[in-house]
């Protein structure tokens, strides 16, 4: 860890995946990164390596946005201030404005064109399918559709939103981030919530992919200025997140790797250009031994932390490319890398991972000492931290209960 930096992090966001952010910062370079956002979620408000500096309800305005920026980097002139957008609206506004902060900041981001081809998921899957990328059967509804709509597939589907931000800002009753559907009774109920709130965008429908939380996973890459991918790091998920809306989220990461995905998925970001962070959802199909691919995120993900975890830090290869202009090979982490991340406690991951060999290598990993915890040590000594992971610990251990007794799993 550098003792002394010339540069300054700021983030856009302030949730868990901009803690992680700033957790790899403080971890390779000894800096406190500041924060910048609509709010402060509890893990970036009593953190001592993340200070949440602008406050503003307003952020998602264009204009609110870019003054809010501006100020903040004429208030802090000297070093270069490094701007990592941590969330999709924050990528979203800095792909809008990204020429207007360029004289002010240091970033890597991707052009608007490139935005529209991954950030909604028809889109998305046209371009996978021209690089051989597979993905689930898919078919997409619309609020003009949706009555009567029935999948030219069986059930049971997935349901998800092909806008994530738009989404993100709706409500209504029994909302999700992903619905699995069962029966076309259940379709009817959930669209019908769907396009009585404000989302009015598309929905993606899938084939859904046999399996459990053990067969997902995720991958994580840095792309430099040029387009050249730096870094890649597969994680294999142990377990899912089981609230409604972080169905999809992850809990539980071992460190993996799969030169085939790594191939496709490097030969897949080079050819389009891309440039900055991304994240990939994937999950085997054991019906053909394929890797579906269900979606990027344009940017480092809520558990991105894992490629840190796995020694692949994620400041890294960003300052080297937008402060140093370094151009270094390729970093690919490997089963040499390998750790458990977890943002759960290890009580969830040992009674509800129910797949034996994923189980064994967890308890492995725990025996070894290679697991990394979602929060900095120096932040859970805290009694407000103590406190909310006991009551996380009783919180996930009803949320995992309630989900496999749904599923006729006994615990």
């Amino acid at each position: 860890m550098k003792t002394s930096v010339d540069f300054a992090p700021v983030l856009l966001g302030g949730d868990a995946n901009a803690y992680g952010m700033a957790r790899s910062f403080f971890e390779e370079y000894g800096v406190v990164s500041a924060a910048i956002g609509k709010g402060a979620f509890h893990i970036c408000q009593h953190s001592k390596i993340v200070r949440f500096e602008v406050c503003e309800p307003r952020l998602e305005e264009d204009e609110v946005f870019v003054e809010a920026l501006l100020r903040y980097a004429r208030d802090h002139r000297g070093v270069p201030l490094v701007l990592v957008p941590c969330g999709d609206n924050y990528t979203k506004m800095l792909v809008r404005n990204q020429e207007k902060l360029r004289d002010s900041y240091r970033f890597t981001i991707m052009s608007p064109d490139q935005y529209d081809l991954v950030s909604t998921k028809e889109r998305f899957y046209d371009t996978c399918a021209k690089h051989g990328l597979q993905f689930p059967e898919t078919c997409e509804v619309t609020a003009a559709t949706a009555k009567g709509f029935e999948p030219p597939f069986a059930y049971p589907v997935v349901v998800k939103p092909s806008n994530s931000v738009a989404y993100w800002n709706c409500d209504f009753p029994g909302k999700k981030k992903v619905f699995v559907v069962q029966t076309a009774d259940e379709m009817r109920r959930i669209l019908e919530g769907v396009y009585s709130s404000s989302y009015q965008d598309s929905m993606i429908v899938q084939d859904f992919v046999p399996g459990d939380d053990t067969r997902m996973r995720v991958m994580n890459c840095y792309s430099d200025a040029a387009g050249a991918v730096k870094m890649m790091v597969l994680g294999d998920v142990l377990l899912e997140e089981h609230t409604p809306e972080g169905i999809g989220s992850y809990g539980a990461i071992m460190t993996g790797y799969d030169e085939g995905v790594n191939e496709r998925i490097k030969g897949f970001l080079e050819e389009i250009g891309y440039v900055g962070f991304s994240n990939f959802d994937l999950k085997y199909d054991e019906r053909d031994g394929s890797y579906k691919l269900f979606e990027i995120n344009p940017r480092q993900g809520r558990s991105s932390y894992f490629a840190t975890a796995s020694g692949k830090n994620l400041a890294r290869y960003l300052v080297r490319d937008v402060v140093y202009g370094e151009d270094r090979p390729i970093d690919i982490a490997t089963l040499e890398d390998e750790r458990l991340w977890t943002m759960i406690p290890l009580s969830v991951i040992r009674t509800y991972v129910s797949d034996p060999s994923a189980r064994e290598r967890a308890e492995r990993l725990i025996a070894a000492g290679r697991v990394s915890r979602s929060y900095w040590s120096e932040d859970d000594r805290s009694l407000l931290r103590y406190v909310s992971y006991r009551m996380n610990q009783r919180n996930y251990r009803r949320q995992y209960k309630e989900c496999f007794n749904r599923r006729g799993i006994d615990d």
